[in-house]
């Protein structure tokens, strides 16, 4: 795969659908990839069974429930591992998709002021969403890692503020209605994974402005560090000589609300319905080319891109 330009590969450390690598596995991975600039990314959670608080089996449709079954420690256990195996093979770099849990920050603060080759994102959902008001089998909002609370998430945008979190991406997840069923089915059946890549600039744009974040933070996180660490630099990510001619088009101040008829992806099940964001996107351009404009889509213009050669197919 890395020969096709292939430049990340992921590591699932312990989740129901996807069973859990062991460490040596781990290891073996990091020794293949050792000299080629690939990343290696870890869906970073891992079994404490032994160490879970007891799960009300009769609860199952209460968000606590599925809350407990998936704690924080989860996290901290997995990316303890991967911190520790950052440091050993330091000519890898290592990525950790989807941060949750802000209480593995420390381990990840050790490792990147030692200047190893450490990145980290988080979502639009653990930065924006309100764990109270998740009602009962309000599935919609079910993800892994979980949604967790306010003091956590706060200290999620104190990582993006500090640069010990690198970027925020969607892990866009749809899903057909049948595996979430919201109002039916409970948190410990229902599809895990939140959909919400249409709506990832509004959505950031309307709790950062709160925290005193300007639209070069939310670029950042959102636009370049992505294409950095995809190895997409010198074509993607920035307004400079050579780059590609990408842009948004926006008016900032003003609302949308988001309904059915508003949003684009086929599967319209999202926590986000209903809400009202500010800032609304006008017009996509990319290299150059209108390919939305107020509602309206051209036909699809993607390509192929390599890195850091910039060769388009």
């Amino acid at each position: 795969m890395l020969d096709f330009g292939v430049v990340l590969c992921q590591i699932m450390l312990g989740v129901d659908e996807f069973p859990c690598v062991t460490e040596a596995q781990v290891e073996s991975a990091l020794i293949q990839l050792d000299g080629t600039g690939s990343v290696l990314a870890f869906h970073a959670e891992m079994d404490v069974d032994e160490e879970l608080e007891e799960i009300d089996s009769n609860n199952k449709c209460l968000y606590e429930t599925f809350l407990k079954s998936r704690p924080p420690k989860m996290e901290s256990k997995a990316i303890e591992m991967v911190t520790r195996l950052c440091k050993k093979h330091k000519n890898v770099r290592c990525h950790i998709v989807h941060l949750s849990a802000a209480e593995a920050i420390p381990l990840i603060s050790e490792v990147k002021n030692s200047c190893y080759p450490l990145t980290v994102e988080t979502c639009p959902h653990y930065l924006t969403l309100d764990v109270n008001e998740i009602g009962n089998c309000r599935t919609e909002y079910k993800c892994c890692p979980p949604i967790r609370g306010s003091t956590n998430q706060e200290a999620l945008w104190d990582g993006l503020r500090t640069g010990l979190v690198d970027m925020i991406v969607s892990d866009h997840s749809p899903c057909t209605v049948d595996l979430k069923k919201p109002g039916e089915k409970n948190f410990m059946e229902a599809w895990g994974g939140i959909a919400s890549v249409q709506f990832g600039l509004p959505i950031i744009w309307t709790s950062g402005k709160k925290r005193g974040f300007e639209i070069n933070d939310i670029s950042q996180w959102m636009s370049q560090n992505p294409a950095k660490l995809a190895g997409l630099e010198n074509v993607k990510g920035q307004i400079a000589v050579e780059c590609d001619a990408d842009f948004v088009i926006w008016d900032p101040e003003a609302e949308i609300r988001i309904e059915d008829d508003t949003i684009h992806h086929k599967n319209k099940v999202t926590p986000y319905k209903g809400k009202h964001l500010k800032g609304k996107v006008i017009k996509t351009i990319l290299r150059g080319e209108v390919i939305y404009d107020n509602g309206n889509f051209t036909f699809p213009q993607g390509k192929v891109i390599f890195p850091n050669k910039a060769h388009l197919l």
